[in-house]
């Protein structure tokens, strides 16, 4: 049978809750009890259970990790990698991470998370976009929250953010740079802060280049950034712009939903348009020619949410703290070089 709290505190002649204190690296122990009872817990090879930390600190050990439902079923496995990041990093230190989904629509008459309503958690990390009814009943809990690959309006949280004006120029310089003057942009809900800053570096980049913006070129009405609606929007777009020579679409489900459209509808990739997406996922490399895009670094994300969600937790000064995960253009075969030589 495993040794217990109660084992080391009959053995080092202690009280579990001066072996509590110890485990939870008080200043109360003076050095020589600590040592003792250090010296107990190697001999009987004890690992604390979370309940002999929970007794002194009165902390639950729980991070909550919450996104809507439809951002953790669909195919394009980005948030599952931040989810991934977060637990990977929550292995190295003492917490636990209890996952949950939120309707997209979530709306007055949904209930929170049961974690939430049991007081089971220390913090929670929020992954994308949630909708406003649920932040604001989440704040009735005085929780310290995170949120990640979102900001939302009027929320004075720490935010750990891709830094997609950053990514949105590297993607439109590398189409310009090609040679291309012609250059599309599609996303999906121009309201979530990502998409809206990657089309700000889009613009950025134009301007840069002096090439004169083009509302035609841009479409930013689709209601979800898939496959399908990347397909929808291409065909829009195609239908009314035979000239475009290049896409920057908002991250990569759309942008292998328009590399479908041109391929339904005779155009060769990158022969007669390039392609570049946003994300780097998995997929990029097993479609016909691999996908061109701006790499994300999606455990770097979970990760940092969890030490900064922990900071938080000990820590109330870090509301206005942002944090900025940087990006990285991956070239590949989906983009042509078309200047004349």
């Amino acid at each position: 049978m495993a040794p217990t709290i109660k084992d080391v505190a009959e053995k080092a002649k202690v009280s579990t809750a001066t072996v509590s204190l110890v485990i939870n690296d008080s200043k109360r122990i003076s050095a020589e009890t600590k040592k003792k009872v250090l010296k107990v817990i190697k001999q009987l090879n004890y690992h604390p259970s979370k309940s002999a930390r929970d007794l002194v600190s009165q902390k639950t050990g729980n991070i909550g990790f919450i996104l809507t439902d439809d951002h953790f079923l669909r195919t394009e496995p980005f948030y599952t990698r931040i989810f991934l990041g977060t637990e990977f990093e929550a292995r190295t230190g003492n917490y636990y991470i209890l996952l949950a989904t939120i309707p997209s629509d979530y709306g007055d008459k949904n209930t929170l998370p049961r974690f939430i309503l049991q007081r089971s958690v220390d913090g929670i990390i929020i992954a994308g976009k949630v909708p406003n009814a649920f932040i604001t009943k989440l704040q009735e809990y005085d929780l310290p929250l995170v949120f990640v690959d979102y900001k939302p309006e009027m929320q004075k949280s720490p935010l750990v953010l891709i830094d997609n004006i950053q990514g949105g120029l590297l993607a439109a310089t590398h189409l310009i740079n090609y040679g291309h003057r012609n250059i599309a942009f599609i996303g999906g809900d121009i309201s979530h802060p990502s998409i809206r800053d990657r089309l700000t570096g889009y613009n950025r980049a134009l301007d840069n280049s002096g090439i004169k913006q083009n509302k035609k070129f841009v479409h930013t009405s689709s209601s979800y950034p898939n496959r399908q609606n990347g397909y929808d929007a291409a065909k829009i777009l195609f239908s009314k712009n035979k000239n475009i020579t290049a896409v920057f679409a908002c991250n990569d489900a759309m942008a292998i939903g328009v590399m479908h459209f041109l391929r339904d509808n005779g155009y060769s990739i990158p022969q007669d348009v390039s392609i570049i997406g946003f994300d780097d996922v998995e997929a990029d490399l097993l479609i016909d020619p691999p996908l061109t895009t701006i790499r994300v670094p999606k455990f770097d994300l979970g990760a940092e949410a969890l030490r900064v969600i922990k900071e938080s937790i000990k820590n109330s000064n870090t509301k206005n703290k942002i944090i900025l995960v940087p990006v990285e253009l991956i070239v590949r075969e989906s983009t042509k070089n078309i200047r004349k030589k």
